[in-house]
């Protein structure tokens, strides 16, 4: 268990209870986008707050969220193999206490932080995102974490500062999946400045009201919703900011297939499958795919970020 200011169990909303949020709004008798919210202290309803038209997005309405159990037992994380249990099965091996991230490169003001002191430092909040796998699968996570861009104005980046940079950790003895060479370890990432910045990236250290599980990426990962899970760096221990295009772990891997925006595309199918549909994990595998969203459903947030590029060239 890793430290951080935690949220109070007064405060958290249990999982039954976000299987229907509707009601149990309608039960405090409040209303999305109501002064009411701006009272209610649970750290749970931050993003009605801060994001209310994606709150109120009718579609987030339609959609049930992931279980626990299936968001902390399916998972793609290599550092512990490539089966979707290899996480969970050999993650508790990550000793993750202690844990430092530092921020430098073409920064003012570089930082070196415990998990504590960056909890401190910026209020938690809940983002309500789907992730989107590029193998054409799907889940809807409850994530609790801080926005990226909040983090990056402590820093005071520089002129310089044009792409930021996020590196893993790399400890074969504990990441077993490290002990195969299969892909060029530390694992790296990366984003244009203006993606880092925007409102929708955050940094996780929990999901359902809790603390981040280590085959999630505890205690600290990249989430940017309108991209594809690859580009959602776990267990993160340095982010730089730097002033040329990172090459991350994938492109080195295969760049053929890999590109360095990963931004879901329906239009766009991978060279060996397709991307314009998805299965959403914990539905019955027999229920019709769903058809897949440009952006993963944030178009209306992201797509300015890419107007005049070529996306087919730029996937």
């Amino acid at each position: 268990m890793i430290k951080f200011k935690k949220i109070p169990s007064s405060e958290i909303t249990p999982e039954h209870i976000y299987y229907d949020r509707r009601n149990f709004i309608k039960n405090l008798g409040l209303i999305l986008g109501s002064t009411a919210l701006s009272s209610f202290t649970n750290k749970s309803f931050a993003l009605l707050n801060t994001l209310p038209s994606f709150a109120q997005s009718k579609e987030r309405d339609k959609e049930k969220l992931s279980s626990y159990k299936d968001i902390t037992s399916y998972n793609n994380y290599y550092e512990f193999g490539t089966s979707k249990s290899d996480p969970q099965d050999h993650a508790h091996l990550l000793k993750i206490d202690p844990w430092s991230i530092s921020i430098e490169g073409s920064v003012a003001k570089p930082l070196k932080l415990d998990i504590d002191e960056l909890i401190k430092l910026i209020p938690l909040e809940e983002r309500i995102y789907r992730l989107r796998c590029v193998e054409g699968w799907s889940m809807v996570i409850p994530w609790v974490g801080i926005p990226l861009h909040s983090l990056l104005k402590k820093v005071s980046p520089t002129g310089n500062a044009k792409y930021v940079e996020f590196i893993s950790l790399k400890r074969p003895n504990e990441m077993i999946g490290q002990k195969d060479d299969m892909l060029d370890w530390p694992y790296t990432e990366g984003l244009r400045m203006d993606e880092a910045m925007h409102p929708l990236t955050i940094l996780a250290v929990g999901l359902y009201g809790k603390v981040l599980p280590k085959q999630n990426g505890a205690p600290i990962r990249l989430v940017v919703p309108w991209k594809y899970g690859f580009k959602s760096i776990k267990a993160i221990t340095k982010i730089r900011l730097v002033e040329k295009m990172p090459i991350s772990t994938w492109m080195k891997a295969n760049p053929k297939e890999y590109g360095f925006y990963a931004n879901v595309n329906p239009e766009v199918d991978h060279p060996r499958w397709t991307q314009a549909t998805e299965r959403r994990i914990g539905e019955n595998l027999l229920s019709p795919r769903l058809k897949t969203q440009m952006f993963n459903g944030y178009l209306e947030e992201v797509a300015h970020l890419y107007q005049g590029m070529d996306l087919n060239k730029n996937f």
